[in-house]
């Protein structure tokens, strides 16, 4: 068609959207009941690399609506069950940012005036010119790239947890969430509960291209077995007794962004199939539904179970695990990471004094030696509370020795280890060794080993070792 108008004739049937993937350049949403027109526009914006939804109605693009699903919406202003100014209202009213830019093929002066009032970025007539509307598409998203770009560097800045520690076994699980989230591999964190994987989780989402949309999190444990997958996937109107109303589920909301499968190791084999659908054809169905919908979503998960145990027992999908553990990171507990302690005690402390309006408080010099020594069994969490809890009975403004809790200040035996941690730490000194004496060269350290070089492969992956 080059840059002439957009023909009103059929051009050619188009194929189903394909599934978005999280490479696609944005995503647009055209609301239009002219079947000709909204072809031809998918035509030209696939061309461009656009991901394309066409809605004929109004009720049919509120049904799809949701957080994340579009970059840019087209809005019909005369549609066949109401009217585009009004579907402006309502989107700007339920506070989405979207942009939108109207079209008509009755378009008067009044029309644009009253559309650019009610928030539209601009205002287009039918026929449509191919470049004119290029033109707009790319101007309105470019600003709203900016406005996100914008928004993610407040969060940067501002409201973002920070990220402590000086360790070389934090520094390098932090180095490690850091590059894998500039891709949209998926990353299983595995390690103790307490010691930070959601936080860790969240550090992925902001370094990663996909910042400035949602980042939902699902604690898998925390929710009934028969909910579970409601709650992932979502469900019509009376799809089971108490579905009063349709629900997206956590996928949907995530769309465009982030999910965090927390104590992913806990889904039952049903919910396993439908996640495992999710990841290989990025579509999600609602409980109750036929209809399939596409998403885009970088899944994060985590677990402190040993998921290699799970699979020999049959009780985790294989084809599962590998698609979550693409990129597998092992988060340290706060016994490998002791020189942390104090700051982390620190940053609890002035945290806590802020969030409760106390005058600032300091630690006492011989209150760290012992911290240090605890073997702190519920890790940051534990310590966080510890500090608090310290805080709070301390009546002056240095915390001292006196307020340590009893159970951490008390000399107690060592606290024992259980076999698997036990196991694990011998193997992965025995494994460090063989590839430190061959310089890291996985084949020959498998021979030294006496092992497989794809079972030595998986075993450094699962330990977490990585060459400092």
């Amino acid at each position: 068609m080059g840059s002439g108008l957009i023909s009103t004739r059929v051009i050619k049937e188009i194929s189903p959207d394909p599934i978005f993937h999280m490479t696609r350049k944005h995503r647009i949403t055209i609301v239009d009941d002219e079947a000709n027109i909204g072809l031809s526009l998918r035509l030209i914006l696939e061309g461009e690399g656009y991901g394309v939804t066409i809605c004929r109605s109004a009720a049919e693009f509120q049904a799809h609506r949701g957080p994340g699903r579009a970059d840019l919406y087209l809005l019909d202003v005369r549609l066949p069950d109401g009217n585009g100014i009004d579907l402006l209202h309502a989107i700007r009213q339920s506070d989405d940012a979207t942009p939108v830019v109207m079209i008509s093929g009755h378009g008067t002066i009044q029309d644009a005036v009253a559309a650019t009032r009610s928030g539209a970025f601009d205002f287009l007539e039918k026929p449509l010119a191919r470049d004119r509307v290029l033109l707009v598409i790319r101007n309105a998203l470019d600003r709203f790239d900016l406005q996100r770009e914008n928004q993610r560097f407040r969060v940067l800045v501002g409201e973002a947890p920070k990220m402590i520690g000086r360790s070389d076994a934090f520094r390098r699980a932090l180095e490690q969430a850091t590059q894998v989230a500039r891709s949209d591999a998926g990353v299983l964190l595995t390690g103790e509960s307490g010691t930070g994987k959601e936080l860790l989780a969240a550090h992925i989402h902001r370094e990663s291209p996909f910042s400035a949309r949602s980042f939902v999190k699902v604690n898998c444990a925390a929710i009934p077995t028969e909910l579970i997958e409601s709650e992932l996937f979502g469900h019509e109107r009376g799809a089971f007794t108490g579905a009063a109303t349709m629900r997206r589920g956590k996928f949907e909301l995530a769309d465009g962004g982030s999910i965090f499968l927390d104590e992913v190791g806990d889904l039952h084999e049903a919910s396993q199939a439908k996640l495992l659908r999710v990841l290989q054809d990025g579509e999600v169905q609602r409980l109750g539904s036929e209809r399939t919908i596409r998403v885009a979503v970088r899944v994060i998960a985590a677990t402190n179970r040993r998921l290699e145990e799970r699979l020999a027992e049959g009780r985790f999908r294989e084809d599962l695990f590998y698609r979550l553990s693409v990129v597998p990171i092992r988060v340290p507990t706060l016994r490998e990471r002791v020189q942390d302690i104090g700051d982390l005690a620190r940053y609890f402390l002035a945290e806590f004094c802020h969030r409760n309006n106390f005058r600032p408080r300091t630690i006492a010099d011989d209150v760290l030696p012992v911290l240090e020594g605890y073997a702190w069994p519920g890790n940051i969490r534990e310590l966080r509370n510890a500090i608090e809890r310290m805080a709070i009975l301390s009546p002056g403004h240095t915390i001292g020795i006196d307020a340590i809790p009893h159970e951490i200040r008390t000399p107690a035996a060592v606290r024992s280890t259980g076999l698997h941690e036990t196991r694990d730490s011998a193997e992965r000194d025995r494994i460090r060794q063989a590839l430190d004496q061959t310089d890291w060269n996985v084949s020959s350290a498998a021979r030294l080993l006496g092992v497989e070089r794809t079972s030595l492969h998986k075993r450094i992956r699962t330990l977490g070792l990585s060459r400092t």
